[in-house]
């Protein structure tokens, strides 16, 4: 069963520490997302997943423990992180990109899923062999997101997926994701400043301020609450 469970008892960036008393679960195939303000420590919760950050604790999925994990064993354990900022890899075109998130697949997979992927997302499809330096922000970020389901992720770890998207697009996005991750069973880990769609899409919530949680439940009744929705939802 690959169930996430963090315990992250001190986590940070050399002497600096950003997480304290961290504790979250995902389910096989469940749906979290994360919210707070900027320089809440969001990114932080899920480059320590990764193997990116100083951790003291825990970090568990399924029988395999991740502190001390270097981050291309995190991967391949079948978690696929799209950071922030995108990161595709500008001077290959937008097949490429995708085939490159295959790598560790068998060629033929790869390739038929690359077609898959372009097909699912048409402004890809459209400019397969345009190179990614010359997507506009919005497209880099389906790309790398694109380029991460390539590898078939059991967990997908996304920070701020609608960064750059225009507001129809990220609707668009987020009901894709919500499609996928019903269809695949993959579980996701979400940090993600439109609290709306967010709590739309996952289970359960937590909120974090200044780098501990100090609110979480069913993302439903997070959507009701009055605090909640006067600080993340605008109403």
């Amino acid at each position: 069963m690959s169930r996430l469970a963090v315990e992250i008892s001190e986590a940070g960036y050399g002497p600096v520490t950003v997480l304290r008393d961290v504790e979250l679960e995902v389910p096989e195939g469940g749906r979290l997302v994360i919210l707070g303000a900027n320089g809440a420590g969001k990114t932080s919760i899920l480059r320590t997943i990764s193997g990116l950050c100083r951790v003291s604790g825990s970090i568990r999925w399924g029988d395999a423990e991740l502190v001390g994990a270097p981050p291309y064993r995190v991967a391949a354990a079948g978690i696929a992180h799209v950071p922030q900022g995108r990161g595709t890899f500008g001077d290959l075109t937008v097949r490429e990109n995708l085939l490159v998130g295959g790598a560790t697949r068998q060629r033929r997979t790869a390739l038929a899923d690359a077609d898959r992927w372009l097909e699912r997302f048409p402004r890809l499809g459209e400019r397969a062999s345009r190179a990614a330096s010359g997507l506009s922000g919005g497209e880099q970020q389906l790309l790398a997101i694109a380029r991460a389901l390539m590898s078939a992720p059991r967990l997908l770890l996304l920070d701020e997926p609608s960064l750059g998207l225009a507001p129809k697009i990220t609707v668009e996005l987020f009901a894709t994701l919500d499609e996928l991750c019903a269809e695949t069973g993959t579980a996701m880990l979400l940090v993600e400043q439109n609290a709306e769609l967010a709590l739309g899409i996952a289970e359960q919530a937590v909120i974090l301020e200044s780098g501990r949680i100090t609110i979480r439940g069913p993302a439903a009744e997070l959507r009701d609450n009055d605090d909640v929705r006067r600080a993340y939802l605008g109403v």
